[in-house]
């Protein structure tokens, strides 16, 4: 395992039923290749070494025999590699024949785990030839050379590297109290399921959700391998279905009915699944139960730890990274988008309706924030039936305001027919300035922070006098970055935006423009797409463009929503965070800065590995030095995994030291 990250594999290999030295060499062929590829652990399907559709030939003790010499000659090809395999056969105990998994490793068997749940229904009829492994007491027996101890508990087992995982096997997994649930309590970080489940028409899509599901109750990755070509045909058809899925979410899905054998592997994250699992009070309340039982005798667990690897490889990372984890990836977009706009208006439904406000006040810059506060206002007013006149969008002119925001800001309020106020705010912050003593030519923090107080005064005299409230447009990535004026626009009385990071909110107001709305919004709407993010703080340059450009300050917002995702809400330390975002962005030349904007049409560009990490440092020194405005923030809903309200989601002290996580940066 690197970076908390171990690479699995599930494999549906050729079978012929009854041929052990036929299945043993398809086996032998995959474990060569896999672990050729860096994979650590494999599964086969339910028991592959004789194929699960030998029927009464189960009675005959030739084939028992065979496939117990073909485990001892798995054993001696595995005895150079560092690979754990885990293989179906049937294994006698005593009395009792069980459809088990064989996990070995180096040429040894770590443990022996018997199936729990036999079907007997329909076309399966598994109890005329097993026991289950409720039928086992603690027992010691010799098998394939070893001896052995098997046992009905739950068995964890160890890598070198400290992941833990259990075993189950097919109807395991579809009993009301699977064994997978127990072995997650018990902490399994990993489930691997070998299976041989027939194909029925639906029964496919209803597997993949169960298989979903559990992985997600349990927080686990679940490695799935079911019995493919090969099996007889003579009354059902075995598709080969090999899947792996970390917490309800599929990595890699093999092809149904294939011909040839197959392999999918994967890297899932055990850091993010710990993360996953400290993070879920419940799922360390239903610990408390299992601990509880062990404690008190109502069952053991056989704790079994592998084999150190002899040989260390360099690490890749093979998975695919979305760069951007805050836009939505459900098959209907416009469902998700709806979503999302719903939640922001409940919220300040309610807070309308229960503060009896007449109105709403809201400041127009004409920018990506204030555009989709006014049209989440919008949804809001038209779903409480109210006039939109009760919107009063107001536009502060002030000493960097371009002729294109300006022009954006007035079309906008226009044509979504809400009340427009306009006010300079030229005159009384070049008296305020005169005041204090300030020169107006020196255009440092005190020259822009005196200007987005003058307008939240504004807003907020207006919305007493209206009787109103005023309507937050800040968003979650300058919250995160504390790019905000405190007591300026860091103040409001509803913050509809607080929870919405700035690659969303471009994605929504997009959304927007391409959903119906009349044609002179959208094109304002598209306009302020293709404008630079900007406080508009410092005048203009000689063209009467933009000058100032918060992406050239601060970085791009790509990256920033990145790193603030995986620090938020997996708690992942920098150098994963910057492994994650190489990936992510793909690098290019290392001496090249190629920063992007999210000016344009579509995000995602090559960022390089320097590039990469100067704005994760400027980020985690930001993240830390701001604390302090978000430790009174105005209140807003809540809409994604992810929100920095001190009264949800982010507790922190506002003078915490950074010197943590900035030295393992300046050590990349």
């Amino acid at each position: 395992m690197n970076y908390g990250f171990i690479k699995v594999a599930s494999a549906v290999p050729g079978v012929k039923v009854g041929d052990v030295q036929y299945n043993l060499q398809q086996i032998e062929n995959i474990i060569a290749q896999a672990e050729g590829q860096g994979t650590e652990i494999i599964v086969f399907p339910e028991l592959a070494l004789t194929g699960y559709t030998c029927q009464d030939l189960f009675h005959q003790q030739i084939l028992l025999d065979g496939a117990e010499t073909a485990l001892l000659m798995l054993l001696d090809f595995t005895r150079q590699l560092d690979i754990i395999s885990i293989v179906g056969l049937p294994v006698v105990v005593g009395d009792l024949l069980l459809n088990a998994a064989a996990v070995v490793q180096r040429g040894k068997i770590l443990g022996i785990v018997p199936k729990t749940y036999l079907p007997n229904y329909s076309e399966f009829y598994e109890k005329r030839w097993f026991a289950s492994a409720q039928d086992l007491r603690d027992t010691e027996f010799r098998f394939a050379g070893h001896k052995l101890s098997i046992t009905p508990e739950p068995q964890i087992f160890q890598t070198a590297q400290g992941v833990k995982f259990g075993v189950e096997i097919c109807e395991d997994l579809w009993a009301p109290a699977p064994p997978s649930s127990r072995l997650a309590l018990c902490g399994a970080e990993l489930i691997f399921n070998l299976s041989a489940s027939d194909e029925l028409i639906g029964k496919h899509a209803y597997l993949k959700s169960l298989v979903a599901q559990q992985s997600a109750r349990t927080i686990t990755g679940y490695i799935y391998s079911s019995a493919g070509f090969g099996e007889s045909t003579q009354d059902v058809v075995y598709g080969g279905n090999a899947m792996i899925y970390e917490n309800g979410n599929c990595l890699v899905e093999g092809q149904r009915f294939s011909l040839d054998p197959q392999v999918q592997c994967a890297q899932i994250d055990i850091d993010r699944l710990r993360a996953e699992r400290r993070l879920n009070s419940t799922y360390v309340n239903a610990q408390r139960n299992i601990k509880f039982a062990i404690q008190n005798k109502h069952f053991d667990v056989r704790n079994i730890c592998c084999v150190a690897p002899e040989v260390s490889r360099d690490f890749v990372l093979e998975r695919t990274v979305d760069p951007h984890p805050f836009i939505p990836k459900s098959n209907d977009m416009n469902a998700s988008c709806e979503e999302i706009f719903n939640i922001q208006v409940m919220g300040l439904a309610k807070r309308i309706v229960h503060t009896h406000s007449k109105t709403v006040v809201i400041g127009i810059s004409g920018g990506l924030d204030s555009t989709l506060a006014l049209l989440v206002c919008v949804k809001t007013f038209d779903k409480l039936k109210m006039d939109r006149k009760g919107i009063i969008g107001v536009t502060m002119p002030g000493f960097g305001t371009t002729d294109r925001t300006y022009n954006n800001a007035v079309n906008l309020m226009k044509s979504l027919g809400i009340t427009i106020r306009e006010v300079s705010i030229a005159k009384s912050v070049t008296q305020h300035f005169e005041d204090i003593g300030h020169n107006m030519e020196v255009h440092d923090v005190t020259y822009e922070n005196g200007q987005a107080r003058e307008r939240t005064m504004i807003l907020m005299d207006l919305a007493n006098q209206l009787g109103g409230m005023v309507i937050g447009t800040g968003d979650l990535s300058e919250l995160a970055l504390g790019w905000a004026t405190y007591n300026g626009d860091h103040m409001s009385m509803y913050g509809v935006n607080c929870s919405i990071p700035k690659t969303l909110i471009r994605y929504l107001v997009r959304f927007v423009a391409n959903s119906g709305i009349d044609e002179a919004s959208r094109a304002t709407l598209l306009d302020i797409i293709d404008t630079p993010i900007s406080p508009e703080l410092i005048p203009a340059d000689e063209n009467g463009e933009i000058k100032q450009k918060t992406e050239d300050l601060v970085g791009p917002y790509e990256l920033h929503d990145f790193f603030l995702y995986y620090f938020l809400r997996f708690g992942f330390r920098p150098q994963k965070i910057y492994l994650l975002a190489r990936k992510a962005f793909e690098d290019v030349d290392n001496d090249e800065d190629t920063s992007k904007s999210m000016t344009g049409a579509d995000l995602g560009g090559a960022y390089s590995d320097a590039t990469i990490k100067k704005w994760l440092k400027v980020f985690l020194r930001r993240f830390f030095q701001q604390q302090f405005k978000r430790s009174c923030l105005p209140d807003g809903p809540k809409v994604g995994s992810v929100s920095l309200s001190p009264r949800g989601d982010w507790r922190m002290p506002s003078d915490a030291n950074a010197s943590l996580w900035l030295g393992e940066i300046e050590n990349l």
